[in-house]
Formats: structure tokens, C-alpha cells, sequence
């Protein structure tokens, strides 16, 4: 039969496992009768509750006697990880481009590192239905995009395509018959080339492993093409690491192939066929698996190195052991190393004393997916504020800047740039205004975007739509300064009550409620100056036998401000630390003891 390997490229939100799931239904893969999720690749529930693709996954369909295996990649930088190790399993890409947003910085992202391979992109202007859409303005776009990625003749005479995933309909012209998706299925087909890997069927077999998975029935799965020689279950093969170094030998117990949604086992997986492998113990990503023969590793793809750390530690409030089960060390070390393996853009180290982990990844993003994961499995855990990885180089500092593209209405155009410009020290680029719309493209450093998101919002009443990603490392930009307000810190262990909490609403805005449970170190809201403060929420109505009128009005409240994962991860100070457990987020001081704050205090400055 014959193959064709291709991934599906986009920036977040442009309509790429909407548009898996129209090919999925026209090729057949579903029986007329069968239940189907929508974002039927979207399988795990932070996913499908954030709408977003997390991890890359794969899926193949048949059309007309051509088997064609299509990759769904994540669009966000901070899974990068994922992306580049993707596209060296494919032989094509399809690009989706939203016909009203145009080419967004994650689509050049990702762009740039297909190109890169030399892989040829199928454009797709998919939403060209919805009333703002401009097919011409974006497809102009994505040309300057790629030519401004340095792409060769051959890419830059790229097929377009114009479609709607959601209605599933694509055509070569935009007011085509808009039936179905054959002519993207033909276009595949016609455009991508059938895997090099096929004509080497008859030499010993080697595989790159690009992705690592688990079963609960077969242990370790490895994901990758294979790219010479067959593979059958019950062959005796090893892997080699990147440097050549022999890791294991092991029997293949079984060969499985992506069919539809599921994974299948298969007697052979042949030269160009994407298929996982079971059976070893200790091989992972970016590992050769290959035939005992062979001594020489594939070359693998080198992955970006992280930018920010997060501290992982045990809970040690007086709250600990309520909520989760999963509260010792070991614990948490085990599943850190765990996701370590699966996730190769995340490094775990251990940190002295043993109680915490430093974990550093690619962006907040992934951290919050990470912990949130965690907390649903029943773990709880103290979490420090993010920090940006330096480097050292030819005697400089060197920190890491993003590209930061953002999308507003003029009015709030002034007070954005102001802020990045100014304290968050970064640069602008350039600066677009169409019909009401302002695009600001500007380079700024990592730690100055450590929780702008919510002010962003703030600023923007939320209209305004933010992206970021990795551009360079550059010379250290000196100190930027951190939250300007100071934090109200509770002095009592108990329940709050709500006539101290009213008391204490001209101090400032409140993060609990009457009857939540507080204790002496946790941060209760925020002070309307810039120190700290200690405060009583426990303290109730002295009651005298001596009543007035209108003494005993009900005490209104103003409603308290509640914080998700990230909002407060990025709202902490370096001395503050999220207390996290499957049912709360909490805020507090990293030494809950007036005494030892002050004597930290101290010798920090």
C-alpha cells in the first residue's frame, strides 16, 4: 500500500484538531452509528478544557488504497519540545492559516523549523467562511513569511488551499463547490512524497524514537519512523544512545500501528511506516532502536534548552495532608522524573536537603500544565515563583528574549507599550494600524513577562490577545522591578470571619472568604501600599449588652479576588510561595514565622 507521512502545523486556536476530526469522519475511519468526542485527538481533560493540544499524537487514515498518517502537533512554544522532534518523522506538512488572523508568531514557530528540514508545505486558509476573513491579505502573509524564513524555490511555490474545517469543505478556489475534503486528501497524495525509507525495506532495521508513551497493560511504548528494515514482535533488537553508546538489548513483544484513533497491533512494520515499539525497559527519546548489526545512531534533532526554572517542594503548611495523598518527597521525585522522561523539554535536578526539585521547562505554560496534572492526581505541593535560566558566555550574562506579538484595539495601545517599553525593558519592532486594530510586534526579556499576562488583560479589559516566543539570547538587560503592592499576611490560625474581613477592606483587596480556613504566614490580599502587613482575620464583634440602632447591619462584603494556578504563580515575590492541593490554591510567605521572615530579610539584604 502506499504512504505518506504528514503533519498538521498551526498557530493556537486556528482549527487544526477540528480539522483531524472532518478528515477523520470523510475517509470512513468512523462507522455511521459511532459516538465521537469533538476534538476527538484532544484526549486528555486539560486539554479539552483549555482547548488546547498539549502533547503531539498521531493518527492515520485510508484514501483510496493510499495510507496516509497524519501528525497533530501542539501550537504553543512552550510544548516546542514536541514539535520539532514531529516534523522529523514526516515527509510533509500542512499548514493551517486562520483567512481573518493571518500567519500568527506560533505558525512562524513552527514554520521555521519545517522549513529548516527542507519539508514542503500544503497552505491551508481554513475559516475563509467566517464575515472577517481576508483569504488574499493572509495568503500575501504567509509568501512574506516564508520568504522571510530564508526558503528555498521549491517552498516558496507552495499549493494553496481554501477550506473550512468546521463545515469540512476544502477547494482549490475560494468559490469552489465547498462539498468535502477530497481535495485536500488528493492534494496529500500528490504533493508529499512517499517515505525515502521505503526503498531501503531490504537493509537491517533502525528506528529514531520521537516520542515515548505508556501503556497500563504493556509498560514503555516508543513512537517513531522507521527508517530502514522491518520490524516484526518477537525480534531481538537494541538501542544506541545519541553519542552511540549500547543502552539495551531487547525482544520487541509487539508492533503497533496507528489505524484510525487506535493504536493496533501489526505482524511487520516496514520501511517509512510510523508504528510504536513495546518491550524495552530503560530506552526513550531520541535513542536509535535498531538491528544488533548496527553501531552507528541516526543523527537526532537537538532540543531547545529551557529558559525558566520553577522550585517543586513538599507542602509543609499547617494545612498539609488534608486534601492530597501524595505529600512525601519520594513521592513527588518519582512522578518529576517520570514526566522528565516522557517530556525531554523538561530537566528535573534536586536541590540540597532533598525536600524540593528544581524543574525547568519552557515556558509557564508548561509549568501550570505540569503542576495542575499533578494536583488532579492527588498531589500537593509548594510552588516558588518562576526564574529565568542566564548563561554565561565570552564573560557576559546572557538572559533569554521572547518575541511578543500582540493584538488590541488603539485605545489601549499607548498604555501597553508604555509598560513594555519602560519597566519590562523590552524593545519594539514594529507597530501596525488597520481599521481600529493595532498589531505591536516587540522583543522583550523572559523575566519581564513573569506574570503580565493579567495585567495585559487588565489593561486591555480583555480584548486584547498576547503571544510570545523564544527569539535569542541576548546581554543581561538589567533589574526590572517586581509587584508594587505589598501583601496582607495573616497572624492567627483558624477560620476567617466575616467582620474582620469587612474590617479589613480599606487595608485592601481580599483573596479569602469568611469561613475559609487561614494560617499564621498565609497571604489573606493585597495591601493598597507596597509593604507588608500583618493582620487579625479572626477577630470578631466584641458584644457589649448595650445595643443602638442600625449597630447590627448585616456586613456586606465585597466578593474576594480568586486566583487560578498561574495567575498566582506569577503573582508571587521571590520570599512568597503557592501552596497547591487538589482543592485549593493558596498563597503564603515561604517562612510562615514573623520572626524568621525578618532574620531572612535581613540577610538577604
Amino acid at each position: 500500500m502506499d504512504l505518506r507521512n504528514v503533519a498538521i502545523i498551526a498557530h493556537v486556536d486556528h482549527g487544526k484538531t477540528t480539522l483531524v476530526d472532518e478528515l477523520l469522519k470523510q475517509s470512513g475511519t468512523y462507522r455511521e452509528n459511532q459516538a465521537v468526542a469533538e476534538r476527538a485527538m484532544d484526549s486528555n481533560d486539560l486539554e479539552r478544557e483549555r482547548g488546547i493540544t498539549i502533547l503531539a499524537k498521531a493518527t492515520s487514515v485510508e484514501w483510496r488504497g493510499t495510507r496516509i498518517n497524519i501528525v497533530d502537533t501542539p501550537g504553543h512554544a512552550d510544548f516546542g519540545g514536541e514539535v520539532e522532534r514531529i516534523l522529523s518523522m514526516v515527509d510533509g506538512v500542512v499548514l493551517l492559516v486562520d483567512a481573518a488572523e493571518g500567519p500568527m508568531p506560533q505558525t512562524k514557530f513552527v514554520t521555521s523549523k519545517a522549513l529548516a528540514l527542507g519539508l514542503r508545505p500544503i497552505v491551508v486558509l481554513n475559516k475563509v467562511d467566517k464575515p472577517d476573513a481576508e483569504p488574499d491579505r493572509a495568503l500575501d502573509e504567509v509568501f512574506d513569511l516564508f520568504a522571510g524564513l530564508d526558503a528555498d524555490d521549491d517552498q516558496l511555490d507552495f499549493p494553496t488551499l481554501y477550506a473550512s474545517g468546521r463545515s469540512g469543505w476544502a477547494d482549490d478556489e475560494l468559490d469552489g463547490p465547498r462539498k468535502d475534503l477530497s481535495a485536500l486528501f488528493e492534494m496529500i497524495v500528490r504533493h508529499v512524497p512517499k517515505p525515502r525509507q521505503a526503498a531501503k525495506s531490504d537493509q537491517p532495521f533502525q528506528m529514531l524514537a520521537t516520542t515515548l508513551g505508556a501503556d497500563p497493560f504493556i509498560g514503555r511504548l516508543l513512537t517513531g519512523r522507521i527508517e530502514a528494515g522491518a520490524v516484526k514482535a518477537g525480534d531481538t533488537i537494541k538501542a544506541l544512545s545519541r553519542e552511540g553508546e549500547r543502552i539495551e538489548q531487547f525482544r520487541v513483544s509487539k508492533v503497533l500501528a496507528f489505524r484510525g484513533l487506535q493504536q493496533q497491533p501489526i505482524d511487520e512494520g516496514v520501511a517509512g511506516d510510523i508504528v510504536s515499539l513495546a518491550g524495552m525497559a530503560k530506552a526513550t527519546v531520541a535513542d536509535t532502536l535498531c538491528d544488533p548489526s548496527i553501531d552507528i545512531p541516526l543523527p537526532a534533532q537537538p532540543i531547545d534548552p529551557p529558559t525558566i526554572s520553577v522550585t517543586f517542594g513538599i507542602n509543609d503548611s499547617p494545612l498539609a495532608g488534608r486534601d492530597g495523598k501524595k505529600v512525601q518527597s519520594r513521592v513527588i521525585r518519582e512522578r518529576l522524573m517520570k514526566e522528565a522522561e516522557t517530556n525531554v523539554a523538561i530537566r528535573v535536578t534536586d536541590t540540597p536537603g532533598g525536600e524540593a526539585f528544581d524543574v525547568a521547562g519552557r515556558g509557564e505554560l508548561q509549568m501550570g500544565v505540569l503542576i495542575e496534572n499533578m494536583r488532579r492526581e492527588g498531589f500537593e505541593l509548594s510552588i516558588s515563583r518562576p526564574r529565568v535560566l542566564l548563561r554565561e558566555e565570552g564573560g557576559q550574562t546572557l538572559e533569554p528574549v521572547e518575541e511578543v506579538t500582540i493584538d488590541l484595539d488603539d485605545e489601549f495601545a499607548g498604555a501597553v507599550i508604555e509598560k513594555l517599553t519602560g519597566p519590562r525593558r523590552g524593545e519594539m519592532t514594529e507597530m501596525r494600524q488597520d481599521g481600529g486594530k493595532t498589531r505591536i510586534v516587540a522583543l522583550v526579556p523572559s523575566r519581564g513577562l513573569i506574570g503580565y499576562h493579567g495585567e495585559f488583560l487588565t489593561d486591555t479589559r480583555g480584548t486584547g490577545v498576547l503571544n510570545r516566543v523564544f527569539h535569542s539570547w541576548a546581554p543581561h538587560k538589567g533589574p526590572i522591578p517586581g509587584r508594587r503592592q505589598g501583601v496582607l499576611i495573616s497572624m492567627e490560625n483558624g477560620a476567617a470571619v466575616a467582620f474582620a474581613l469587612w474590617n479589613l477592606e480599606d487595608r485592601g483587596r481580599m483573596f479569602v472568604s469568611p469561613q475559609e480556613a487561614v494560617y499564621e504566614g498565609m497571604i489573606i490580599g493585597e495591601h493598597s501600599r507596597d509593604n507588608d502587613l500583618e493582620v487579625n482575620p479572626l477577630k470578631g464583634k466584641k458584644l457589649t449588652n448595650i445595643r443602638a440602632a442600625g449597630s447590627d447591619e448585616a456586613v456586606r462584603l465585597t466578593p474576594p479576588v480568586k486566583m487560578s494556578l498561574e495567575q498566582a504563580i506569577a503573582y508571587i515575590d521571590d520570599d512568597e510561595l503557592v501552596e497547591v492541593t487538589p482543592n485549593a490554591v493558596r498563597l503564603r510567605k515561604r517562612f510562615l514565622d514573623p520572626h524568621e521572615r525578618k532574620r531572612a530579610a535581613r540577610a538577604a539584604s
